[in-house]
């Protein structure tokens, strides 16, 4: 099928999906560009349209995931179309519409001997996107966003993931309800500060289920979450940097659990 017209009534309704009232309302984001379609076809997220550049024709690299993907509508679109459904100023040739995943955050809980990063008011879309990455590079479980994260679905996270969203559970939750839960089925929770008496090379990181929380650069884990942590470590500093920001943080964490669990 091919549609020329930014003005159709299917182009207005996959480009309002840039916006988060739109996202949250269909249940539905836009994801750009071929890796990161790559990437969403070969772990069957549940992607509903693909829209390619009718003058560039469908990228090679795609071509040969369709046949395995059932009930997507594919269209050819002009540049226009490409242009008003894209979120930056030099669009790539595809995107497609994805229908957002159902809530994985009992699978996290469940899970023996979990290794879960949970996000407080980490509001950088950038930062999000990178926490991400790392906890998929570092074999992580899962990624839990509290309220008041950057919208997973935001295109500027989605690209900082460089694709990992699809390659673990990422959640948004109620950190008031989910981390007591989590207390109670016997998950420690883990956080950084100044004041702590570990470092994070002596903390073990082995036993048990472990969530990792990670606030803000600015204002650190809420109050509210402080009050659930069980421990409080330190990420030794040798040089004169007041502090580290949220994505180097969790992933030296990340990678320090790693390496205490053994890498395969």
């Amino acid at each position: 099928m091919e549609i020329m017209s930014p003005q159709n009534a299917r182009v207005k309704e996959w480009a309002g999906l840039l916006e988060k009232k739109y996202r949250d309302k269909s249940g539905k984001y836009i994801v750009e560009g071929v890796h990161l379609i790559q990437e969403a076809l070969l772990a069957e997220a549940d992607v509903e349209i693909l829209a390619y550049d009718i003058d560039k024709g469908m990228p090679a690299e795609l071509g040969g995931l369709l046949q395995s993907v059932s009930g997507m509508e594919t269209f050819a679109v002009s540049h226009a179309v490409i242009a008003k459904c894209s979120s930056t100023n030099t669009p790539q040739p595809v995107f497609a519409v994805v229908r957002k995943q159902r809530d994985a955050a009992e699978a996290a809980l469940d899970k023996p001997g979990s290794l879960v990063v949970v996000l407080d008011g980490v509001q950088d879309p950038g930062n999000v996107g990178t926490i991400i990455r790392s906890a998929d590079a570092a074999g992580a479980d899962g990624v839990i966003l509290g309220r008041g994260c950057a919208d997973l679905y935001n295109p500027k996270t989605i690209r900082s993931t460089m694709g990992s969203m699809f390659h673990l559970p990422v959640v948004e939750a109620d950190l008031a309800e989910i981390l007591p839960q989590a207390r109670q089925r016997g998950v420690m929770l883990v956080s950084t500060s100044l004041q702590g008496v570990d470092s994070c090379y002596s903390h073990d990181f082995r036993s048990g289920s472990q969530w990792l929380l990670i606030g803000s650069e600015g204002r650190g884990i809420s109050p509210e979450t402080a009050s659930q942590v069980d421990k409080s470590i330190i990420i030794p500093m040798k040089g004169r940097a007041e502090s580290l920001n949220a994505a180097m943080a969790a992933t030296i964490l990340l990678f320090e659990a790693m390496r205490q669990r053994g890498v395969n």
